[in-house]
């Protein structure tokens, strides 16, 4: 997932592709463990695509913050 594509996302979306990205990596890391999965670069991929999501709400909550004040 591009940062560009992440931050055209509202928070809303965030929040929910975090979880659905965390489950996926929960199930690769479950399939790997149990057997190799064929590209097991693609865990890797996702957790810093969870990374990155992660990254946006904590900026966009800190800019939220900043508005406040």
């Amino acid at each position: 997932m591009k940062n560009s594509e992440i931050t055209g996302l509202s928070q809303e979306e965030l929040v929910a592709r975090i979880a659905e990205e965390k489950e996926n990596l929960v199930k690769l890391k479950f399939a790997h463990t149990i057997s190799a999965i064929e590209n097991p670069s693609r865990i890797r991929k996702v957790r810093r695509d969870v990374a990155r999501l992660n990254t946006e709400v904590t900026k966009r909550k800190a800019q939220s913050a900043t508005e406040t004040k």
